[in-house]
């Protein structure tokens, strides 16, 4: 592996006086080595990321940093300065600086370097020892770790923090130079043997950090918080989310948890992991400068009793899960992630087209473009503007889907061939289908090419040119002479079922759907049957069969939660005080086919309230496929009432539904021997007679 930093990047004499100059000047030493291929390429990038947030840290440190496409191979150059350089720290200029370059491909190993030096940073021995040198290759080894600073003479305090010390002592074990007879014995077991009694139990934190560029503040967060821990005596886990790598804590350990702290600034990853816990959110660099500030601030939370609600999961790909999960749990994330990112797109286009048609009458899908043709004042111009806007949002339907599959299993390099094969899709007439079959290539062919051993040189271009042109080369050629013709025939076969549908066969489609959507309320299952429904309007002209389709699902996705909303108000007293309230919110959440309203009453009684739901739901799916009710818009509940064909039969088979729904509710919940309230009220009693027989007053 070549080495990050020589003598010849070590600047010991850095006369430059502002952030820019001295970028310029130690960038100038990479590109004379060959690690920048382009100077004014790689400082406006440089320049881009200190405008994200600024660079400079207490205790006189700049770490300009970026990832760069002119970066060759991961370059680490060194300067210091005799009268310090302004790059933003609270406490005054820095009299070091670190310009680190990571090329847009850079490899987890010299990650893992650049992010140790990251925490190296924190010890104030490593910073005096820098200050102290006067030579620039003693300099250039002591930053690569092949010499280290002088050793602290003073005996180490004990260590009871939840990860490493800097000189690799594990968590919650003493650094005492004095080894222990029993290697298990800690210094707190000799405590509690002398005392006789237990000692009380550290308090617990767990902290994720991380930056833009995962390279410098997400590592320097996580050494700056683990010191701090060690030094108010608290077990600190830190889970750093960074370049170098993303290794989830163990669940156990965020279980035992007593507080967590976020230091971050990009989106944590799967954050919902920490719901339920006192929470304190804040800046990387928060983490950096003032870590026992936001110790005690937690523990402050903590004696206070304030925790986090659960959070709205992510997207998919930010809620992968590990490695061990089996290939069908990944691929319905994989496919999430592409259904999650297409819905907006179906929801927008499909809205407008119906609003266009409801103004405009359907013949307007043959009004000329309004680029060539607005009226003003014609209202027939206004519909046919609605109506072209939704007609390009549905046109970017399967690409999206395509690509965002294909990013959910190989992130961003990912989206470039899925795009492409999504659009392929189109072209060759291959639909929906088409569009799932192209994002899994896609991703697919991604990971395999990541796989391959790259030269060093290579890497800054893989992410932006070799990936982008390689993959999409193999997807267009899988989807134009392999596979599409064989999948716009399955496409066409599906379709020509669907407009073939009648009768009982339509009756039990509609109930099939209906069963799904109640299902799980949101949920995958429900999110298949929706996908289906919104796959055949996403035309400008959707056949008759398919708008029924869609019209079915959404009266099947209205009813449980208006079913509980209406359960709550004819039967309150079979419902906690805190169900009738989130009663209230599910009428209007109901109305506007928001399915997961009824979630808190599933959550809280699964085996009466979903399949309650599901019988309901298949009974409106049925009678609306019956009815022959039909919908051009993919979502809106009530709201779109106007856009639906047959919409009396429609409400009522909704109604059918919530009241079938809720009288099994209230009749499954009637069976229980005591109501939620009675019992409490029952337990009330018994415990104010027992206080009575025994003498002691009764609390009020």
């Amino acid at each position: 592996m070549t080495e990050m930093i020589t003598a010849d990047l070590v600047d010991l004499d850095l006369s430059a006086d502002t952030k820019e100059a001295a970028a310029r000047a130690l960038a100038e030493r990479m590109v004379a080595q060959g690690r920048v291929t382009d100077l004014e390429g790689f400082l406006a990038d440089v320049a881009a990321r200190e405008a994200q947030m600024p660079t400079g840290l207490d205790g006189g440190i700049g770490i300009p940093h970026c990832r760069s496409a002119h970066v060759t191979e991961p370059t680490l150059a060194f300067g210091r300065s005799a009268h310090g350089i302004d790059f933003g720290a609270p406490d005054g200029p820095a009299d070091l600086v670190f310009l680190i370059a990571a090329p847009a491909g850079a490899d987890d190993a010299h990650l893992s370097i650049l992010s140790s030096l990251a925490r190296r940073l924190m010890n104030a021995e490593f910073t005096s020892a820098l200050r102290a040198a006067d030579d620039t290759a003693a300099v250039a080894a002591l930053i690569r770790g092949d010499e280290a600073p002088a050793p602290v003479t003073e005996t180490p305090a004990p260590v009871t923090s939840g990860a490493e010390d800097s000189a690799g002592t594990p968590s919650g074990t003493a650094s005492s130079d004095a080894a222990p007879d029993d290697p298990a014995k800690s210094p707190a077991d000799d405590a509690i043997a002398a005392s006789g009694s237990p000692a009380e139990p550290p308090f617990r934190i767990v902290a994720v950090t991380s930056c833009p560029t995962g390279i410098a503040h997400t590592y320097m967060a996580a050494e700056s918080l683990e010191t701090a821990g060690r030094a108010a005596g608290v077990e600190l886990v830190v889970e750093t989310q960074g370049s170098a790598g993303f290794t989830r804590l163990d669940p156990a350990v965020i279980e035992a948890a007593d507080g967590v702290i976020f230091a971050h600034d990009v989106p944590v990853r799967d954050k919902d992991r920490f719901a339920g816990k006192p929470t304190v959110d804040v800046g990387v660099k928060a983490g950096i400068n003032r870590p026992a500030e936001l110790i005690s601030e937690v523990r402050d939370k903590a004696a206070r009793g304030e925790v986090t609600a659960a959070s709205a999961p992510g997207t998919p790909v930010e809620r992968a899960g590990d490695a061990s999960e089996g290939y069908g749990t990944k691929l319905r994330t994989w496919l999430m992630s592409g259904v999650s990112y297409m819905v907006p797109f179906v929801a927008a286009g499909g809205l407008l087209i119906a609003l266009g048609f409801a103004i405009g009458g359907y013949q307007i899908n043959k009004a000329p473009s309004v680029m060539d043709h607005f009226v003003w004042t014609q209202t027939d111009s206004w519909a046919a503007l609605l109506f072209q806007i939704g007609g390009v949002s549905f046109g970017f339907l399967v690409p999206v889907l395509a690509g965002y599959i294909a990013y959910g299993m190989a992130d961003r390099p990912g989206l470039v061939p899925g795009f492409v094969g999504g659009s392929i899709a189109l072209t060759i007439n291959a639909g929906f289908l088409g569009g799932l079959v192209a994002g899994l290539l896609s991703g697919g062919v991604v990971m395999a090419i990541q796989r391959i051993r790259i030269p060093a040189a290579l890497r800054g271009i893989m992410p932006v040119v070799v990936i982008p042109l390689i993959s999409s080369a193999v997807v267009g050629f899988l989807m134009f002479v392999v596979v599409g013709k064989p999948i716009a025939s399955a496409q066409k076969g599906m379709t020509d079922w669907l407009n073939g549908l009648s009768g009982t066969n339509a009756v039990l489609l509609g109930a099939l759907l209906g069963l799904m959507m109640c299902f799980d309320l949101g949920g995958p299952v429900n999110k298949v049957a929706y996908t289906f429904a919104t796959a055949g309007i996403a035309v400008s002209d959707p056949s008759q069969p398919a708008m029924k389709i869609m019209a079915a699902v959404m009266a099947a996705g209205m009813v449980p939660p208006l079913a509980m909303a209406l359960a709550t108000t004819v039967r309150g007293r079979l419902f906690t005080r805190t169900e009738r309230e989130n009663g209230k919110a599910a009428w209007v959440l109901g109305a506007s086919f928001i399915s997961e309203g009824a979630i808190p009453f599933a959550a809280a009684d699964p085996l009466r309230v979903i399949p309650s739901s599901m019988v309901g739901g298949a009974l409106t799916g049925a009678l609306s496929m019956s009815f022959g009710a039909t919908l051009r818009a993919p979502h809106g509940g009530i709201f779109v009432v106007p856009l639906i064909g047959n919409p009396f039969l429609y409400l009522l088979a909704i109604a059918a539904g919530v009241c079938v729904t809720t009288g099994l509710v209230v009749v499954l919940k009637g069976l229980r021997k005591q109501s939620p309230e009675g019992a409490v009220e029952q337990e009330a009693s018994a415990a104010s007679a027992a206080r009575d027989a025994a003498g002691q007053p009764v609390a009020v």
